[in-house]
């Protein structure tokens, strides 16, 4: 029997759709008991899909408990090519931080609960560290990931520590919440992260984020090299790089 059009739909689809309409009549975040108004869904129905466009990073839920659109929807939905847009601006820095460092740098970008490595300049040398375009990494062990995690606050690393069970790499993988967390608040503040090996013995990295217009993350700038060779001098460079990469993506940093 041919399906009517009102049985092909998906309801929880449908329900989201509704939820991101009400929140988008709004100026200002609104509440959950608002939008179960607006929608005439259950309290508890709303709550759990908010909380999937939450973990999707569709909506965002602020200090007070009310929800809004994030800048991630915004940007999808005035159709920027972001993932060409910050490869073409980012490769000119790279192969800067390459020369200067003599050490191979990454680009990688979220996708889900893995970073992944969309670009790279690597020096002209034998010996150096080699990441495969397309290849994933767990945002625990990476420096990128653990600032993209710190931004989630610890509800948001709950949540990955639940779906992802922290599978350990080396024996210096965070392999707990409290430390994980802890570290990746600490890395977002100072505005850099360390690898120290989480990912691989003998190869430690130094990452960034980098940001757009709606001060969301688009991706993650990164050296890597041989663990001995890795210098705290390269910090400062990386971080500028970063900025200068954001500003050019129309990234402003709200001032204190």
């Amino acid at each position: 029997m041919k399906k009517t059009k009102s049985e092909s739909r998906i309801q929880v689809i449908d329900r989201a759709a509704l939820l991101l309409d009400s929140i988008s009549r709004y100026s200002m975040p609104v509440s959950l008991k608002a939008l179960s108004a607006d929608t005439n869904l259950a309290s508890s129905t709303a709550f759990r899909i908010l909380h999937s466009l939450i973990a999707n990073h569709f909506v965002e839920r602020d200090s007070k408990g009310k929800y809004q659109l994030s800048g991630r929807l915004i940007r999808l939905s005035s159709n920027q090519n972001a993932v060409i847009d910050f490869r073409k601006v980012a490769i000119p820095y790279m192969e800067k931080l390459r020369d200067q460092f003599g050490e191979t740098i990454n680009l990688t970008t979220r996708e889900g609960d893995v970073v992944i490595y969309v670009e790279k300049a690597i020096p002209d040398r034998m010996m150096h560290v080699q990441q495969i375009i397309g290849s994933r990494a767990p945002l625990h062990v990476t420096g990128v990931g653990k600032m993209m995690l710190g931004r989630e606050g610890l509800e948001g690393i709950r949540g990955y520590v639940q779906r992802t069970n922290l599978p350990s790499y080396t024996r210096k993988t965070f392999s707990n919440l409290d430390s994980l967390a802890a570290e990746s608040k600490l890395c977002l503040e100072q505005g850099y992260a360390y690898d120290n090996e989480e990912a691989e013995i003998g190869v430690g990295c130094i990452g960034v984020l980098l940001y757009d217009k709606y001060g969301e993350v688009v991706a993650g700038l990164s050296v890597s090299a041989p663990i001995q060779r890795r210098r705290d001098e390269w910090i400062k460079p990386l971080v500028k790089a970063g900025k200068a990469i954001s500003a050019k993506l129309g990234y402003i940093k709200a001032k204190d």
